[in-house]
């Protein structure tokens, strides 16, 4: 495993692979940043490094689909491998195992070293201003410019016991001010509330740019305490380094490109949103007044980087990033209720609101499950009861061993041909949701709660695959193989 340690050891890396395109020409922050970022997420390309930014000092750097699926042949999931530690080509079933693995490793907590690279500029008070900085207006329809799309917020509870990572977008309102869109159950929401029942600001900490694989962990919605950062060092196998901040009794981690520290003033409150967010739609023309996030210090690198994802029509951060962590949080609790799971996925090409559960070969030997409804079930019931996971599923798919669920096609084609039209469905009736999902009604939004759909798509066992792994013995298969690998090319002159 090779730990990445900054955003710019990351981007030696994607430039190794062939992975990272720089743009030398001036971009505007006003959509043209959005439009990049859109047109190479929705087409496979490589990350874009925007080199110079309309209207701000030359240095200050821009890195559009930082973690979207790469233009890499063969392995999308190359960007995610590599700010995980492991190879570039590694399948994402492997990189899910590790981070389920994690869960279940003691923690490594991070050390405090006295300086860093992301303090190497300081701005305090007035001149921490937030317009220096090239944060774009992203989509037709945003209620403004974005300061953060990918940046993970650092909060610690009044008690001091849990620190969170945690990502939120948050929209420029001022020079001095931003506006936020979180709320319980979501961890930093969570202790936001601790501190305004106490009648006191929230000391935050707002982190862009730092080593690839924190963003990934502040994706992930790990159990409540869990500290992020203990986390990450239990997955590498070593400590994280972080720095104290300026103005804010928290730490952050020493290499980021960008920090903004603050405090959250509950009786002020500014409007944020619109905003196109991650299930691929503009919402109705409206904002929300959040309590204002007062900026006291902004620290940053030499010749800043800053990460932007443009939310919207899969596949995104927004789902590569949580379909991935997601997963292994899913896979790791299903198991652990004594559920027969292979792997849980959600999928990225549905904005994750589709999770498709592969049970084990032997669960009819193995369980007390009598029918393959019944398991269908018991994993509807379990994802229902799973805290701070349920609320991103609209529909499970529970599929046999034999299909790979990150295989699209292998997800439709069981899906398709083993679930029976009427009888392999199962509802799961009032089930918590997110507002963002506009399969629901406006009603069932401004509950938060609505449907959950089962979808059995196990097959009967005499069913015989004709596929290639399945159908055909291993030295037919080896054969096979060896004589396509040494057939002749169509260049060689076929009559």
């Amino acid at each position: 495993m090779k730990h990445l340690p900054s955003l710019r050891d990351y981007l030696d890396a994607l430039a190794d692979i062939d992975d990272l395109h720089v743009i030398d020409e001036e971009v505007d922050a006003e959509l043209e940043i959005g439009a990049i970022a859109r047109h190479t997420t929705e087409h496979g390309g490589p990350a874009q490094l925007l080199s110079r930014i309309r209207g701000h000092r030359p240095g200050f750097r821009v890195l559009a689909a930082p973690a979207a699926l790469s233009s890499r042949p063969g392995s999308p999931y190359a960007r995610a491998a590599l700010s995980l530690g492991r190879g570039a080509d590694t399948p994402p079933l492997a990189l899910m195992d590790g981070l389920v693995a994690a869960q279940a490793a003691a923690p490594v907590p991070p050390v405090v070293v006295p300086s860093g690279k992301c303090q190497e500029n300081v701005l305090l008070g007035e001149d921490a201003d937030l317009t220096r900085f090239p944060f774009p207006f992203l989509h037709q329809g945003d209620g403004g410019r974005y300061a953060n799309t990918i940046g993970t917020f650092v909060l610690r509870s009044p008690d001091r016991r849990w620190t969170n990572w945690g990502i939120a977008r948050a929209m420029l309102h001022d020079a001095h001010r931003m506006a936020t869109f979180t709320g319980s159950p979501q961890h930093i929401g969570v202790i936001d509330d601790l501190w305004r029942e106490r009648g006191e600001r929230t000391p935050f900490a707002l982190v862009l740019g730092a080593e690839p694989a924190v963003s990934f962990v502040s994706a992930m919605s790990l159990p409540e305490e869990t500290d992020e950062a203990a986390f990450l060092g239990a997955y590498f196998g070593k400590p994280l380094e972080l720095v104290r901040c300026k103005t804010v009794d928290l730490e952050v981690p020493a290499s980021a490109e960008i920090v903004i520290e603050g405090y959250i003033d509950h009786d002020d409150r500014i409007p944020e949103g619109p905003m196109g967010e991650m299930a691929g739609y503009i919402p109705e023309a409206h904002s929300w007044l959040l309590p204002a996030y007062h900026v006291t210090a902004i620290t940053h690198r030499n010749d800043p980087i800053m990460p932007v994802v443009c939310a919207g029509k899969p596949v995104d951060e927004d789902h590569t990033l949580i379909g991935l962590t997601h997963s292994a949080r899913w896979t790791h609790y299903l198991r652990e209720a004594g559920i027969p799971v292979a792997a849980a996925w959600m999928i990225p090409e549905t904005a994750v609101h589709v999770l498709a559960v592969t049970v084990d070969a032997d669960w009819r030997e193995t369980t007390s499950f009598t029918s393959s409804q019944e398991l269908s079930r018991a994993i509807g019931e379990a994802c229902n009861a799973f805290p701070h996971g349920g609320w991103w599923i609209t529909r499970i798919m529970v599929l046999d061993h034999d299909l790979d669920p990150t295989d699209l096609r292998d997800v439709l084609w069981g899906f398709a041909t083993r679930s029976h039209p009427s009888d392999g469905i199962h509802v799961v009736r009032d089930t918590a949701i997110m507002h963002l999902m506009v399969c629901y009604t406006d009603e069932e939004r401004a509950a938060g709660t609505g449907p959950t759909v089962v979808f059995d798509c196990i097959g009967d066992p005499s069913l015989r695959s004709t596929a290639f792994a399945d159908n055909y013995p291993q030295d037919v298969q080896q054969r096979a193989l060896a004589l396509i690998a040494g057939g002749l090319p169509p260049a060689a002159g076929i009559a």
